[in-house]
């Protein structure tokens, strides 16, 4: 994953809880075993690669607009604005989406990301593209095997229902989703604009999938919207893990008995909202992920939309620890939570189990750090 070494990780600000991280402890970030649970695959297309296909479809982008798409400055231009234009005009091919699942895969692996769980939405692609769901995939699992043959790396596909889109249009993704059954394709999210569009619209859906044996996951509690909308999605939706949940902290009753059913949440340091809403100099110390930690909630960090977040694995671990204040006992037990989140089988998860805490404690000694007492 290319980001730009001139700024900071995510360009958040600096933290009052800030710690210097040196070149072996930051190789520690990415060799340490991860999975990935919360990333968008449009959101990680590679900068070249968008320019590329610009140039394959004449498109109506200039480079001056692709050059702001991949810029985090103060007023950064809405991620939810570039995936919009990757869905219209540039992903018109089965063979593009193969390209950019290999390419992110590579990236990911090459921070050793074990295994990655990542976000496509059908409804977009097939609305403004024209494509078959089943063609498109058939070119997303290609990438996948692809990847897997030459970097080792696991993966599993979540279609995602695009929620500004009207709730039938939910259920029919589900439908295609069956009709076009892999093993590969483990379960559905939801994602884009939360605003005026509460998860209850889409228990349709989600009934359908989880009839069919379907795992479910679920954006809510992002852009400050209300812990109900968290609340709905866990207890009426019955989704397997959250994806942000930032405002659950606003009812710390209902998070404490997530925390014992030992529910896991997708965090994302990187978050965009949060940037832009807490004063910069209290960024750190006030960002909900701490608060969810002090109410015992599961948590796992992740990139979300990595290439336009300037944020990678590595530097989503290593912010938990060089921005929000967290120490090597904490990083090593939110690992753990994101093997006990992911949805590859049992088997497998068991191996990692038995593994990764090892190998973690061995990579950590190779960086010169001793047992943490710099935790939270």
């Amino acid at each position: 994953m290319i980001t730009d070494p001139t700024q900071s990780i995510g360009n958040v600000p600096a933290s009052p809880l800030g710690r210097p991280v040196d070149a072996a402890q930051r190789q520690f970030f990415r060799a340490l075993p991860k999975v990935e649970l919360h990333c968008h695959l449009l959101g990680a297309v590679r900068r070249e690669t968008f320019a590329d296909l610009v140039r394959e479809r004449g498109a109506p982008i200039t480079e001056a607009e692709i050059a702001a798409f991949y810029a985090r400055g103060e007023k950064p231009i809405g991620v939810l604005r570039v995936l919009r234009a990757l869905e219209q005009h540039l992903l018109l091919r089965p063979d593009d989406f193969r390209r950019i699942t290999y390419e992110y895969l590579q990236d990911a692996a090459a921070e050793s990301v074990r295994h990655a769980e990542f976000f496509w939405n059908p409804t977009a692609t097939i609305r403004d593209a024209g494509l078959a769901y089943g063609e498109v995939q058939a070119g997303i699992l290609a990438g996948l095997r692809e990847a897997r043959a030459d970097f080792g790396i696991s993966a599993l596909l979540i279609p995602s229902i695009d929620r500004e889109a009207e709730p039938a249009r939910a259920v029919e993704m589900v439908e295609m989703m069956l009709a076009h059954r892999d093993p590969r394709v483990a379960g559905v999210g939801i994602d884009y604009r939360e605003n005026d569009r509460p998860p209850e619209l889409f228990l349709e859906a989600y009934a359908l999938a989880r009839r069919h044996g379907l795992k479910t996951t679920a954006h809510a509690g992002e852009f400050g919207m209300p812990w109900t909308n968290v609340e709905t999605a866990v207890d009426r939706l019955k989704v397997d893990r959250i994806d942000h949940g930032y405002t659950i902290i606003d009812n710390p009753d209902l998070a404490r008995r997530y925390a014992e059913r030992g529910i896991v949440f997708t965090v994302v340091p990187t978050n965009s909202y949060y940037l832009r809403t807490l004063d910069p100099e209290r960024w750190a110390i006030d960002h909900p992920i701490r608060a969810m930690s002090a109410l015992g909630l599961k948590l796992h960090p992740n990139t979300d939309d990595p290439t336009l977040h300037n944020v990678s694995p590595a530097g989503a671990w290593e912010l938990m620890y060089s921005h929000l204040g967290y120490g090597l006992d904490d990083l090593r037990v939110m690992m753990l939570n994101g093997v006990d989140g992911c949805w590859a089988d049992e088997d497998q998860r068991a191996q990692w189990r038995s593994t990764w805490p090892a190998e973690f404690d061995q990579r950590a000694l190779a960086a010169g750090w001793l047992p943490s007492d710099d935790a939270l």
